[in-house]
Order: structure tokens, then C-alpha cells, then sequence
């Protein structure tokens, strides 16, 4: 009976980055440049996996899984974050936040997948690579990388199932620009420990566990490195490795900063500002630095564009 005189909110309000004062233009410029700039880098990238002989190894199968996943997850968030922008904040509908976040983390989940499939990848192309050809071959990589897909989804799919069940009775503003996790709970009239507990249980092993993998294989990797006897040698197989490196510490740095960061106070803004960065700012540098730092599709990308002169 006292859950019927609550109010039942059945809408959100995002508050983005508040009051903007004159740079709000410019922020939408600038967040719709990097948004299309974003499609366009992905999309070249699978263009060029999908048609060229010559991207057609395994790593570049995954990279181009991994640009899919950046399209997915920059456009769940940067649509709604520029009208946000325009408007200095959006009402969303619960069931639509919902879904927001459900892209958001499946997005989020395969990426951090892919990503250690692809440390997987490097390790055995440079500890192993006489096993390299048999071990990786078509049929794994294709289990990879549907795993990846599925268990993230699935995942994503059970909390945010669990959190639609959730009672909301107000107050209803989220002071984020996007509908994650943590600002919806708190947001909760209900007892949402046991959400907590099954989040924990199975967000862990596609976050933390892919992360230990990672450096795991990268200290494999730095190690038989080291013992290759030519410069040239050595020097060939780092920068096979330095791109997807490179896309990793920019990934999970911004992840672990938002988890050791107060989520309270001052540090609102900073969260605002990190999270921009893994949800906007990542998917728009993973093409440029795979594309400037792989001589492969740098000279696939020059051949095509030849060829159309």
C-alpha cells in the first residue's frame, strides 16, 4: 500500500556537463567531428579487412570485430550525448535507459574480450610461432571471437534485466550524460544489494580476468622479445604488438580511473571527463593508431586510394 502513494518515475533526467556558457557549440562540433570521424575510420578499416588478401591473418579478423564494437558502443552514447549538449540536458524514458546501458556494457564487455583475444593472438604469433598457423586457425578464431560477442551480451542482458525490476520513486535526475550503472542504483528506492552481488559475480571475468590475461601475455611477449638476437628482428616484432598495446593502455587506464576515483564531490566532472574518454575519445583513436602504426593496412589504404585515381 505505501509503495502506491510513491511516485513511480518512469523517466530520467540526464544533466550532461550543466552549464556550458559559450562552449557549448563548440563541444558539439567538436563531439560530432570525432563521432563521423569515428564511423569513418571504423568502417574503412573493415572495408579493408573484408576485401584485401592481404589483411586476412587472424589479428586483422579481430580488428576488425573490434571496429564493429567501437561503431556500436560511440553510437549508443554520442547521439544522445549531442543533443544533450544542445538542449543542456534530455529527459530519457526508464525503458530506453535501460537499453542504453544494455549497449552500452555489451559493447564494452567485447571489447575488453576482444581485446585479450588479440593478446592471445600476439603471444602465440611470437612465443609460438611454429604452432602458430595450426593452433590459430579458422575455427577457433571464429569461436574467439562469437564468445566474446555472446558472453557480453548475455552478461549485460542479466543485469539489465535485473535492474528494469528495480522500483524508482524519485528523486530521477542522473548528473551523467549517459545512463550507466552506478548513477541508476543509487537512484533506486529498492534493496539493490543482490543486483551488486550478481553484477560483481559476473562482470568480473570480462573486465578484471581479461585484464590480468593481458599483461600476463605481455610480459610472455616482452621476454622472448628480448632473446631474438637481431635489432631488426626485435624491432619487427615490438611494432607488430605496439599498436594493440597502445589500444590497451588507453582502454583500461580510463576503466581503472573510473573505478579509483571517488564517485562523489568534486570528482563528478573528472568522471564525466573519463568516461568521454573510453566512450568518445577511444573508438575514435583505436583506427588511428592501428592505421598509422601497421604498415600492412597503411599500404592496403595507399593501394585503394591509388587505384581510384
Amino acid at each position: 500500500m505505501s509503495r502506491r502513494n510513491q511516485t513511480v518515475v518512469t523517466e530520467f533526467l540526464l544533466l550532461g556537463f550543466g552549464n556550458l556558457d559559450g562552449l557549448r557549440v563548440i563541444l558539439f562540433v567538436l563531439c560530432l567531428l570525432v563521432y563521423v570521424m569515428t564511423l569513418l575510420g571504423n568502417i574503412t578499416i573493415i572495408m579493408l579487412v573484408s576485401t584485401s588478401q592481404l589483411l586476412h591473418s587472424p589479428m586483422y579478423f579481430f580488428l576488425c570485430h573490434l571496429s564493429f564494437s567501437d561503431m556500436m558502443l560511440t553510437t549508443d552514447i554520442v547521439p544522445n550525448l549531442l543533443h544533450i549538449i544542445l538542449e543542456g540536458g534530455r529527459t530519457m524514458p526508464f525503458l530506453e535507459c535501460i537499453v542504453q546501458f544494455q549497449l552500452f556494457g555489451a559493447s564494452t564487455g567485447t571489447e575488453c574480450l576482444l581485446l585479450t583475444v588479440m593478446s592471445y593472438d600476439r603471444y602465440l604469433a611470437i612465443c609460438n610461432p611454429l604452432s602458430y598457423v595450426t593452433v590459430m586457425g579458422t575455427r577457433l578464431k571464429r569461436h574467439l571471437v562469437a564468445w566474446s560477442w555472446v558472453l557480453s551480451f548475455v552478461i549485460t542482458l542479466t543485469v539489465a534485466i535485473l535492474m528494469s525490476n528495480l522500483h524508482f520513486c524519485g528523486p530521477n535526475i542522473i548528473d551523467h550524460f549517459f545512463c550507466d550503472y552506478v548513477p541508476i542504483l543509487r537512484l533506486s528506492c529498492s534493496d539493490t544489494r543482490l543486483l551488486q552481488v550478481v553484477d560483481l559475480v559476473l562482470t568480473a571475468p570480462v573486465t578484471l580476468l581479461p585484464f590480468i590475461l593481458i599483461i600476463i601475455s605481455y610480459i610472455c611477449i616482452s621476454i622472448e622479445i628480448v632473446k631474438i638476437p637481431t635489432g631488426n628482428g626485435r624491432q619487427k616484432a615490438f611494432s607488430t604488438c605496439s599498436s594493440h598495446l597502445t589500444v590497451v593502455c588507453i582502454f583500461y587506464l580510463s576503466l581503472i580511473a573510473i573505478y579509483l576515483i571517488p564517485s562523489s564531490g568534486n570528482s563528478v566532472t573528472a568522471l564525466k571527463i573519463i568516461s568521454l574518454m573510453y566512450t568518445v575519445i577511444t573508438p575514435f583513436l583505436n583506427p588511428l593508431i592501428y592505421s598509422l602504426r601497421n604498415q600492412e593496412i597503411k599500404a592496403t589504404f595507399m593501394r585503394l586510394v591509388l587505384l581510384q585515381v
